[in-house]
């Protein structure tokens, strides 16, 4: 197992590690996204989304470990090359350039020069979307008991949560525009011939990822809904239990009808005799 300890420690093998954690953060970005669309159907339709989801709770802590595992390791190794980059460079460049063709913003614009920074302020912000979503840290006493969606859009509304959202999501399109077209050259998916379209899929992927996700705090200031006025999880079982016995009881009563119908109309008959 030395040649796969040794790779790691190459600056290759860092790059190729890098990329493959950074293509399971993207896998998990489509999902996440997928799943909040359910906000724009409905209430009813995202409860019983995250309802079915967070049933599974193993499966769930799991997943969350699995994704602080993935984003630590990322950000290692963007310190890890970022800081072989300047070990190897004694001489600060005298002019800066682009290494990508046909680069149309300035140099001191492009997403490459920011990766570690952008990288870091992500990895925070996904910090504090765990601290308001899954632990509750924030606001325990507006949001506790709440169905999903109600906790969402109180979330969502208050000022501080709204602007690092939306800033958290930017900032990770920005990443991401650059981030995904070096991850399909790491794995070697680079070739001449589908270089434009290389090139294309890391900007529209961060475009689509950036305006989904900054779509929802949006969505929550402008729906006029009330997410005081919905019932509680446990009011929201209750009421889901007394449905189903309402269901299980109704066929009952119908069969009994249905059974003791034909025995009056014999009785009635007998009568008549």
């Amino acid at each position: 197992m030395a040649w796969v300890t040794d790779a790691i420690k190459s600056s290759i093998g860092k790059k190729f590690l890098m990329a493959c954690t950074g293509f399971l953060l993207c896998g998990f970005l489509v999902m996440h996204l997928l799943g909040n669309l359910l906000m724009y159907i409905g209430p009813d339709v995202y409860n019983n989304y995250a309802h079915t989801l967070h049933s599974q709770e193993m499966l769930i802590m799991v997943a969350e470990f699995g994704l602080l595992i993935l984003f630590a390791i990322h950000i290692w190794l963007g310190f890890e090359t970022n800081l072989e980059n300047r070990e190897s460079r004694k001489t600060r460049y005298a002019v800066k350039k682009s290494k990508i063709p046909d680069r149309k913003i300035p140099y001191f614009l492009s997403p490459e020069n920011y990766m570690l920074f952008t990288g870091v302020i992500v990895f925070i912000f996904l910090l504090i979307h765990l601290g308001d979503f899954t632990f509750n840290i924030t606001m325990p006493d507006k949001i506790e008991g709440r169905e999903p969606y109600d906790k969402a859009i109180i979330i969502m509304r208050t000022p501080l949560s709204t602007i690092s959202y939306i800033i958290g999501v930017l900032l990770l399109g920005w990443h991401l525009s650059h981030g995904v077209t070096s991850m399909f050259q790491t794995l070697g998916l680079k070739h001449p011939k589908y270089d434009p379209m290389i090139r294309a899929i890391g900007p529209a992927f961060a475009v689509i990822i950036a305006v989904g996700f900054a779509s929802f705090p949006i969505y929550a200031w402008l729906i006029p809904y009330d997410p005081y006025s919905g019932p509680g999880v446990e009011e929201h079982q209750d009421k889901s239990h007394s449905q189903s016995h309402s269901d299980l009881i109704a066929p009952l009563c119908s069969l009994e009808k249905t059974t003791f119908e034909p025995r009056s109309g014999w009785v009635r008959s007998m009568n008549r005799v």
